[in-house]
C-alpha cells in the first residue's frame, strides 16, 4: 500500500518581486477653431518644444477636469476666443508614441466653428495668434496637421 502523502511545510518562505514599469502619461486637449470661409486658428508657441512654430491652441488637462473643459479654457487663456465646454465637438484622442520630444503625450482634440470676424488676442503662452488659410498652411508643431486632417475627414 503506497504512503499517504502529507503535504510538508516549505523549509524557506521564497518572495518573488514583481516590478512593473509605467510610462507617465501626460493629458493634454487641443481645438481646432475654423470659420466658414477657410480659415484656422493659430498661435505661435512661445516656449520649447518647437519654440517659434505655429501650432493649434492647446495644453494640459488640470485635476479635476475634463478634455472638452481643458479645451476650451486653453482657447480662452491663449486666444481671448470663449467658448462653453458643450459648443466643442470632439475630433478624436491622438496618442501615437513620440507625438512629443517631451514624453508621453495623449491628447484629445476639439473643434469649433466661429464666425468670420471674431476677434483674437496672443495671449498666456502665444507670442502670436493669426487666422490661416486652411489651403496654405504654415508647417505646424506636433502632430497638428494631423489633428487638422482628421477635422476636415471628419466633416
Amino acid at each position: 500500500m503506497p504512503e499517504p502523502i502529507t503535504p510538508q511545510q516549505p523549509t524557506s518562505q521564497r518572495t518573488t518581486t514583481v516590478t512593473e514599469t509605467f510610462e507617465t502619461i501626460r493629458y493634454t486637449a487641443d481645438i481646432v477653431v475654423t470659420r466658414a470661409d477657410g480659415y484656422v486658428l493659430l498661435i505661435q508657441r512661445g516656449w520649447d518644444p518647437h519654440k517659434g512654430m505655429w501650432a493649434l491652441p492647446g495644453g494640459h488637462v488640470d485635476a479635476g477636469e475634463t478634455s472638452r473643459d481643458a479645451a476650451a479654457r486653453e482657447l480662452a487663456e491663449e486666444t481671448g476666443v470663449y467658448a462653453a465646454p458643450d459648443e466643442l465637438e470632439q475630433i478624436g484622442v491622438f496618442d501615437q508614441p513620440g507625438r512629443d520630444p517631451r514624453g508621453r503625450y495623449v491628447t484629445v482634440a476639439y473643434h469649433l466653428t466661429v464666425i468670420p470676424g471674431t476677434p483674437v488676442e496672443a495671449k498666456d503662452d502665444a507670442v502670436a495668434v493669426r487666422w490661416a488659410p486652411l489651403d496654405d498652411l504654415p508647417p505646424l508643431a506636433f502632430d497638428h496637421a494631423d489633428i487638422l486632417a482628421a477635422t476636415r475627414h471628419h466633416h
